[in-house]
């Protein structure tokens, strides 16, 4: 993959987000995609993703956080296109 190719796209998922092993399930997710970048619970109860990778690799993340791991109800999934240089590997913080 060129560098070029790859874009970073921040995420907040709202809805029951928090205690259902969303950040888990979305660094399995990421890793599984090739995706860098990390996973946060916010004071609000949304979960903020970084994500960076392919554009095709961005949107099958995407598609995944619409409907998270088993036992979460997610209501919205808003994202943007940031500039960042991507970081390595993908953590849960």
């Amino acid at each position: 993959m060129n560098d070029k190719d790859i874009r970073c796209r921040r995420f907040f998922v709202s809805g029951r987000v928090q205690g259902v092993f969303f950040r888990g399930g979305t660094q399995t997710e990421a890793r599984r995609l090739g995706i860098t970048g990390w996973a946060k619970n916010l004071p609000d109860g949304r979960v903020e993703v970084l994500a960076c990778g392919n554009e095709k690799a961005l949107a099958a993340l995407a598609e995944w956080l619409y409907h998270g791991p088993p036992h979460a109800q997610v209501t919205d999934v808003t994202a943007n296109d940031v500039d960042c240089d991507p970081p390595s590997g993908f953590a849960t913080r």
